[in-house]
């Protein structure tokens, strides 16, 4: 059943609740919306009352007055409130910086688990092209929804022209389409370049996990190992066999053991 909670603004945050237990609130990545986490979610529930949220412009939520980093943390934030006022989150990709956000900014986070936040902090892939969001935002708004999705893809994610091609055969493609809109928020969560703030998250205080998985890149494996030393106490962990979408039986127990 899809509830409601509004944020600050008055915007309505949809979000399904599933489960019995502490709260866990999941923070999709770019190109999702509260379903990406479905299958995760329901073998969670044995343990955690979980709570999936499509964030603003995406699924069932309003769209707002407009989207920024504090309009995204306060909609986090909002729906940490309806899960009791303090929760565990798990945060994939551009969700897992959102995460970050909301704990420096004192959204009660009890624990918080980050899953490849998309950061570079090396020469190991080519940095995105100048105002990669401001060009996301005129296609979407032009109604070039693919040309977006193409754009995010080769320069926010890098991937190879190649791979793009084959992406547009799969389902992936199709879901990512009506959501072409909310990509350059993502790219404004990582800011300019991607780059990752040590100095910044040497102030997250929560106890944190940092993830990634073996099949990944090796610019991603960088960025996780950087992020988790720039956290006090941070702990690394590497998912055998695992890319950038793990899978549930990979990653639900490890969720399992540091969230509890």
């Amino acid at each position: 059943m899809i509830e409601k909670v509004p944020s600050e603004d008055g915007t309505a945050i949809a979000f399904e609740r599933s489960g019995q237990g502490p709260a866990l609130v999941v923070v999709a990545g770019a190109g999702c919306d509260r379903t990406a986490f479905a299958t995760l979610g329901r073998r969670l529930a044995s343990r955690f009352c979980v709570y999936r949220y499509d964030r603003r412009g995406r699924g069932a939520s309003g769209a707002g007055p407009g989207c920024s980093v504090e309009a995204e943390v306060a909609d986090l934030a909002a729906v940490v409130s309806a899960a009791g006022g303090r929760a565990a989150v798990f945060g994939h990709s551009s969700g897992a910086i959102l995460s970050l956000e909301a704990a420096l900014r004192a959204v009660p986070i009890t624990r918080l688990a980050l899953y490849e936040p998309p950061f570079i902090v090396d020469r190991s892939r080519p940095l995105p092209g100048a105002r990669l969001a401001d060009r996301l935002a005129d296609l979407a708004a032009s109604g070039r929804h693919g040309e977006a999705v193409e754009l995010f893809w080769a320069e926010g994610v890098g991937l190879s022209p190649a791979t793009i091609a084959r992406l547009k055969s799969t389902p992936t493609w199709a879901a990512t389409l009506p959501l072409a809109g909310t990509l350059s928020h993502d790219v404004e969560l990582c800011g300019e370049g991607c780059e990752l703030p040590r100095a910044r998250y040497s102030g997250v205080t929560v106890p944190t996990l940092a993830i990634d998985g073996e099949a990944s890149p090796t610019w991603v494996h960088n960025a996780v190992v950087a992020l988790a030393g720039a956290i006090p106490g941070a702990r690394h962990l590497r998912l055998a066999g695992q890319s950038h979408v793990p899978e549930d039986e990979s990653l639900a127990p490890v969720l399992e053991q540091f969230l509890s």
